[in-house]
C-alpha cells in the first residue's frame, strides 16, 4: 500500500457507529408495527374517547368495550410514538399530533390512516421484491385487476379512499389559490378532481372563475356534498368520463394534481394528450406533484419515495423528475415551462405546461 492510499482510505467503522446503524434500521422495520398501533388506536376510537380531558386507561377501556391492561399497554406505545402523554401512571391526555386523529376535527387524517393501514393496500407491499424484479404492477397480480377497478366493486372502500385522498389535498388547497395567477383564466377543468376539496378552494378565492370537475362516478361520488357545502353549485360542474378517451372541452386550464403519478409514461402521455387536444391557444395545464431531484440528498423529502414505491406496487405509476416531466410533456404535445416549488404544501411543485407550436 502506497502512503497516498493510506491518506485516502475509508476509516475504520466504529463501534459506535454500528450501534447507529442497527438503531437506524431497526426504526425502519418497526415502522410497521408503528402504523398498525396508530390504525388500531382509530379503530378503538382511542383520541375521541379521550378529547380535549386527561382520562384513565380504565376509562378509556371501558368506553372501548376493551380490557383494561392491553389498552393500558396500547395507550403507553402511543405516548411513546409522541400522540398521547401520560401524566401520572396509566393516566393520559392527547397530543397536538394526536388530535389530527379525531375524525370531527376540520384538520383530521383519520381517513388517510385508515386507507394506508387497509391491509388492500398493504398486500402488494409483500410482493415489493417481485415488482422489483420485473416492473409487473403486484396489486394487478393478487387481486386479478387494477386497483381502481377493486375500489370500485366497494363502494365503503371507495369512499374511504376518496376521503383520505380530500384530506391529503387540503395543504396544497389552502396555498394554491395563492401561489398561481389563476385570475388570468376563465375555467378550470380539475381532471381526477374527486370531490372537490382542491377545485373549490380555487373557485372560492377567484370569484370571477368558472370550474368543472372531471372524475369516475366513483370518484365524484362526495362531490356534490362538498359543491353544496361551500356554495359552489352554480359555479362549478360535474362530468365523468375516463380521461383515457377524452376531456372535457371549454376550459382554457386544465389542473390534475396527483393523477400524473398513478400511472405509467404511456398511460401519463394519453392523459396529457387528451388535454392538450382540448386545449386553446392561450391554454395552460397545470400539474401538481412532487418533482424529484436528479440525486437523493438530505433535503429530499423521504416520504416522497416511498410513495413511489406505492404507485409501482399498487397502480404502476411512478414519481418524476423534471427531466420526465418533460418527457411526457413533449410526448403530449405540450412544452413544460415552469416548476416551482410549492411552499408550505411540500414537496409538491407547479409544473406549468403550454401547448406546442
Amino acid at each position: 500500500m502506497t502512503h497516498d492510499d493510506t491518506t485516502t482510505a475509508t476509516p475504520p467503522t466504529t463501534a459506535h457507529d454500528t450501534e447507529g446503524a442497527h438503531e437506524l434500521v431497526a426504526q425502519l422495520v418497526f415502522g410497521s408495527l408503528a402504523a398498525q398501533t396508530v390504525r388500531a388506536a382509530v379503530r378503538l376510537r382511542v383520541i375521541e374517547l379521550i378529547g380535549d380531558k386527561e382520562r384513565s386507561a380504565a376509562e378509556v377501556a371501558a368506553d372501548a368495550g376493551a380490557r383494561t391492561q392491553p389498552m393500558s399497554r396500547l395507550l403507553r406505545a402511543l405516548a411513546s410514538l409522541g400522540l398521547l402523554r401520560e401524566h401520572t401512571p396509566g393516566s393520559f391526555s392527547v397530543t397536538p399530533a394526536g388530535a389530527t386523529l379525531d375524525p370531527a376535527r376540520p384538520d383530521s387524517i383519520t381517513s388517510l390512516v385508515r386507507m394506508f393501514t387497509e391491509p388492500t393496500m398493504l398486500r402488494a407491499w409483500e410482493h415489493l421484491d417481485e415488482s422489483v424484479r420485473t416492473g409487473d404492477v403486484a396489486f394487478d397480480a393478487i387481486f386479478g385487476k387494477g386497483f381502481f377497478s377493486h375500489l370500485k366493486e366497494f363502494p365503503d372502500l371507495s369512499a374511504e379512499f376518496n376521503a383520505a385522498m380530500s384530506q391529503a389535498t387540503r395543504a396544497t388547497a389552502a396555498v394554491l389559490p395563492h401561489a398561481f395567477d389563476f385570475g388570468r383564466f376563465t375555467t378550470v377543468a380539475d381532471i381526477g378532481g374527486g370531490d372537490g376539496t382542491l377545485l373549490g378552494a380555487v373557485l372560492r378565492e377567484h370569484p370571477a372563475l368558472r370550474g368543472v370537475i372531471y372524475d369516475t362516478e366513483e370518484g365524484l361520488a362526495q362531490a356534490p356534498a362538498t359543491l353544496e357545502r361551500q356554495g359552489l353549485t352554480q359555479r362549478c360542474s360535474l362530468a365523468s368520463g375516463d380521461f383515457f378517451r377524452s376531456v372535457p372541452e371549454g376550459a382554457d386550464l386544465y389542473l390534475l394534481k396527483s393523477i400524473v403519478h398513478d400511472w405509467s409514461d404511456d398511460q401519463a402521455v394519453t392523459i396529457l394528450s387528451h388535454c392538450r387536444e382540448v386545449l386553446p391557444p392561450a391554454g395552460r395545464v397545470l400539474i401538481v406533484e412532487p418533482v424529484l431531484p436528479e440525486v437523493v440528498d438530505g433535503a429530499s423529502a423521504g416520504l416522497t419515495y416511498l410513495t413511489d414505491l406505492n404507485m409501482m406496487v399498487n397502480v404502476g405509476g411512478r414519481e418524476r423528475t423534471r427531466a420526465d416531466f418533460e418527457d411526457v410533456c413533449r410526448r403530449a404535445g405540450l412544452s413544460l415551462t415552469s416548476v416551482t416549488p410549492l411552499v408550505r404544501a411540500e414537496p409538491f411543485c407547479l409544473i406549468e405546461a403550454t401547448p406546442t407550436a
